[in-house]
């Protein structure tokens, strides 16, 4: 029996040993594919470039973005800082505003029938073309911008959030009113703790529209940022510096991406532990 007990304890170390040899190998496989991937495209379009002898003002490469990025970094770090707060606060007052609505939606009937097809509405309005009415209504300022973004950004936060509320088990719900629990505490226990996944998808999509929010108002009215570089570029011909200035955007893009993900990590850890 009892080299049968340490067989048992051997094979389930075993088993846990390939189980987290596995996942290590499938963590590698997911960063080392894109890289990759990345990788390959870079080296095509250099190489394209190169042997192409294609001039600088139609594609430069991106080798010379690089260098560009290093030598002029404190400008384009200057014009980074205004877009990425101005986008952090778009998606801060899209995220507050979408949850909100949705909350509403999910505990009202009325306002969920009055609600979401005026939502789906606006949604369908072609958005660029509202964005001169924001410089009209709110001025040539950040607040024009960051109002733009959150227009943009929060119909995502709002759909997936609803659908979250509302994918709640029944039973569930059932089994905690018999329970005698509140609302407050059914909303705080069950049903956004469910809809936690439901959530964050929402967000993934709305930071990225938020971005686009505050670079197209940047576009049309501006005195810094990096859709005001790119629009001064372009107008120069400058196309190594619009590119240098998309390549840094892209960056502060994936690090405002990366800290939602972080949050996501975060609170699915909070929950795991405080249902332990």
């Amino acid at each position: 029996m009892a080299t049968t007990g340490v067989g048992t304890e051997t094979g389930a170390v075993i088993a846990g040993s390939a189980a987290a040899d596995r996942g290590g190998l499938s963590n590698l496989r997911s960063i080392s594919l894109p890289l990759g991937l990345a990788f390959l495209v870079l080296a095509g379009w250099q190489l394209a470039v190169t042997i192409g002898h294609i001039a600088p003002v139609i594609l430069p490469s991106p080798i010379s973005i690089v260098r560009y990025i290093i030598d002029r970094y404190d400008i384009l770090l200057m014009h980074a800082i205004p877009t990425t707060l101005e986008s952090a606060v778009g998606f801060i007052l899209a995220t507050l505003l979408g949850v909100a609505l949705a909350i509403i939606i999910t505990y009202s009937k009325v306002a969920r029938e009055a609600l979401y097809p005026n939502l789906v509405f606006f949604q369908l309005i072609p958005k660029i073309a509202l964005a001169p009415l924001f410089i009209i209504w709110l001025g040539i300022g950040s607040q024009s911008r960051i109002a733009f973004s959150v227009f943009i950004a929060f119909f995502p936060v709002v759909i997936a959030t609803t659908a979250g509320f509302m994918s709640v088990d029944r039973s569930m719900l059932r089994l905690c009113r018999a329970l005698t629990a509140s609302e407050w505490q059914i909303f705080t226990s069950v049903r956004f703790p469910s809809a936690l996944p439901y959530i964050f998808s929402g967000m993934k999509i709305a930071i990225t529209l938020a971005i686009i929010g505050v670079i197209i108002g940047e576009f049309i009215t501006a005195q810094a940022g990096l859709g005001y570089l790119i629009i001064f570029a372009t107008a120069r011909a400058d196309t190594e510096v619009s590119m240098a200035a998309i390549v840094v955007l892209c960056v502060c893009g994936l690090l405002l991406y990366g800290i939602v993900a972080l949050g996501e990590w975060i609170a699915n850890k909070f929950y795991a532990a405080d249902t332990e």
